[in-house]
């Protein structure tokens, strides 16, 4: 019968404990399986010592701007050391041997490192500071691979141990290998000359009219509001139930999808349906598109005539970059996870989650208000990591019907971080008697046949770079299509 694999306290079991420091100025090498964990002693001291020796302070300012820490250190007393020279620059006190070595004693680390003779030992190891960000990324380097070996022993712990959800496991598998990337990924600050010379680009294109800097909706009105909608935004689309979210999301994902604009350069779009099956949601589209009511089609109504039509459209619909996950109960690490995989296979564009209080949510979150916080937040993320805008549908509460009057952004359901973590936020609202628009709600289909509009006001509630304002539309019940009702917006 073969054993079962080792667990992470057995095959750790042959690493030498870095927790417990050294206290004979030597280094403690833990190992696996006779092999040591990578370190490089020599950049660890040349880079404290390059710290000790520059009065300017740039050495040590340069690794806390690379987000170096104290456990990016191997040898234990060089982690005594490096906490001390940062509390001293948090003093705004300059760092030598005498000043630092009072500052370890005032830890009470001082013996732990080795003494004052370790300290003038160290910084006699180095005649220039100028190799320094040589070392800071030989040490930084290190310190990611040691964790990656530690990630990987958390894994093979996890797996021997797992009782939970597979997907939940894997997702978050994933979520723990991608967080290694990113801390090889902090952004250095920059000459103001890069971010100007960025903008007048896109300030050139705009007069030139060349083209808008975001993701054209297919709603003229909507895009001259937003310019499009840009990589890492976060678009809140909310309403209340049966006001026709779901249908203006998909609307927006076809008209992108289709888009002449696009056809050189498709989008590829990614489609989170929580609510609706992917087949209903297919059909949903196919029968929209091809201006056929889908409950007249269920019941035998339509013309054959209909049917060829359908079967292009159809066609049309395998063609496109369209993914779609009609997985319930997802988490949002799930929803990232998957989001992630596919973008390193294929390019994304797009993506949409209807909706967002369909989200599992963390249960050591407690109560529903902090789990939707968590989930917001979690998207937000998502858009910013991924570099593509994410529409995000939500509920909204009944206080507007209540009251009678239009959604406001107080009105977003279970959470205020939802309006925070939004770039952009749009409320759908019905329209009420008296105000100015079209004075027929009523147009004539292909066939002359009598088709009633449902008059629909979009509210642009929040934009982060730019105005709000409103968008009046026209929906079409039984096609469940958006249309724009009248040529102008109204800004606010």
């Amino acid at each position: 019968m073969p054993s079962l694999p080792p667990t992470k306290t057995d095959q750790l079991s042959s690493l030498s404990s870095t927790d417990s420091l050294s206290t004979n100025n030597k280094p403690s090498l833990g190992a696996i399986q006779g092999r040591p964990l990578p370190n490089s002693l020599e950049a660890e001291q040349g880079l404290l010592a390059a710290c000790i020796h520059d009065s300017s302070g740039e050495v040590i300012g340069r690794c806390i701007e690379q987000a170096i820490a104290s456990d990016h250190f191997y040898d234990q007393s060089h982690q005594l050391i490096y906490e001390a020279l940062l509390a001293l620059h948090k003093e705004n006190l300059e760092a030598d041997e005498i000043i630092l070595s009072d500052k370890l004693s005032d830890l009470g680390n001082l013996d732990r490192v080795g003494g004052r003779e370790f300290l003038i030992e160290l910084t006699s190891k180095i005649e220039t500071i100028a190799h320094a960000p040589f070392w800071l990324d030989i040490v930084k380097q290190k310190a990611i691979l040691r964790r990656c070996i530690y990630v990987a022993f958390e894994i093979i712990d996890d797996a021997n141990q797992l009782q939970g959800n597979m997907d939940d496991f894997l997702a978050a598998i994933e979520q723990r290998v991608c967080s290694l990337g990113d801390q090889t990924n902090v952004r250095s600050s920059v000459p103001f000359r890069e971010p100007v010379n960025h903008a007048m680009e896109q300030i050139q294109r705009m007069l030139s009219h060349e083209e808008m800097d975001g993701l054209l909706t297919g709603y003229k009105d909507l895009d001259n509001l937003t310019n499009g909608f840009k990589p890492g935004e976060m678009i809140v689309l909310a309403a209340r139930p049966s006001v026709g979210k779901t249908s203006l999301a998909m609307n927006i994902v076809e008209n992108i999808a289709f888009s002449k604009k696009y056809e050189k350069s498709p989008k590829n779009i990614l489609v989170y349906s929580l609510e609706m099956s992917a087949t209903s949601l297919a059909m949903r589209m196919i029968c929209g598109r091809a201006r056929v009511n889908m409950n007249d089609l269920r019941r035998g109504f339509v013309r054959k005539d209909y049917a060829e039509k359908l079967n292009d459209i159809s066609k049309d619909f395998q063609k496109a970059s369209l993914w779609v996950d009609d997985t319930s109960g997802l988490s949002i690490n799930q929803i990232r996870a998957k989001a992630r995989r596919l973008k390193s296979r294929n390019r994304l564009h797009l993506i949409v989650v209807d909706y967002l209080q369909l989200i599992s949510g963390d249960a050591k979150a407690m109560s529903r208000e902090n789990q939707i916080s968590d989930i917001s937040r979690g998207l937000k993320a998502m858009a910013k990591e991924l570099d593509v805008p994410v529409i995000v549908l939500s509920q909204l509460n009944r206080d507007s019907e209540k009251e009678r009057r239009d959604p406001r952004l107080s009105d977003l359901r279970e959470s205020g971080a939802i309006e925070q973590d939004a770039d952009v936020v749009m409320l759908l609202g019905k329209h009420r008697k008296g105000e100015d628009i079209r004075e027929s709600d009523q147009s004539t289909d292909e066939d002359g046949q009598s088709e009633d509009y449902e008059p629909i006001k979009l509210l642009l509630a929040k934009q982060r770079n730019g105005p709000t304002g409103n968008v009046d539309l026209a929906f079409r019940r039984k096609y469940t299509r958006f249309e724009i009702l009248q040529q102008e917006p109204r800004l606010n």
